[in-house]
């Protein structure tokens, strides 16, 4: 079984199934801010949350320990997180879409050539800069319903008492390999046409033409 990648391909190949493997699971993990309320440890991602508290008996606060998403779309608590709901994701389904491509290319001949390899290198430049530009917004969001978790002196880019999750760095850290190391990786992955199978081919559309041309002639 021929590849139609060089080494180069496909070590490009494995880093951009890794790069776009980590950024999704950071995008859906709700470990991107961690804080502490009501005495529990609270986690936030741009859509989802772990433990939050609800009216009890008597109208008292009481936390409910257990990770979930927001109702809806709008019930996400700013528009910054939506925003960066959306553009995240769409840059994770992107690096997804490239990885998935270039594994295959790692098991069928001719599917990507020189050209292709660049133009999917653009192509996860891009997503890892809708990533990136997701992280950015992020902060955006710290918005009241975060100063309950992070303190009054959380603000806008002020963490207060909270701190970034593992899965914030993830999620940049692989959107920055996807835009720098895979997207310059990606000028070298495919291979260039081979003069030969040029001749190769053009030789067998011409004899499968002549043949298709003598039957017709033929009385």
């Amino acid at each position: 079984m021929r590849s139609s990648l060089t080494l180069v391909g496909t070590l490009w190949a494995f880093l951009s199934l890794a790069t776009a493997v980590a950024s999704s699971t950071s995008y859906f993990l709700p470990y991107w801010l961690f804080g502490s309320q009501l005495g529990k440890p609270v986690s936030f991602s741009t859509f989802r949350r772990c433990n939050y508290p609800v009216r009890g008996e008597g109208q008292s606060l009481i936390m409910v320990e257990e990770c979930g998403r927001y109702a809806s779309f709008s019930a996400i608590p700013s528009l910054a997180w939506q925003m960066c709901t959306v553009v995240t994701g769409a840059g994770c389904a992107l690096l997804l879409l490239v990885a998935l491509a270039a594994v295959l290319g790692c098991c069928m001949e001719e599917l990507i050539s020189r050209m292709m390899g660049r133009c999917m290198g653009a192509a996860q430049f891009v997503g890892g800069l809708l990533i990136s530009s997701g992280c950015a917004l992020y902060p955006l969001g710290w918005n009241p319903e975060i100063m309950q978790t992070c303190g009054n002196v959380s603000n806008q880019f002020q963490l207060g008492t909270c701190r970034l999750g593992w899965a914030y760095y993830c999620a940049g850290g692989g959107a920055a390999a996807a835009m720098l190391i895979c997207t310059w990786l990606s000028c070298f992955a495919g291979r260039n046409p081979k003069p030969v199978m040029l001749v190769e081919s053009i030789m067998r559309n011409t004899n499968s033409y002549t043949m298709e041309l003598d039957h017709c002639l033929k009385p």
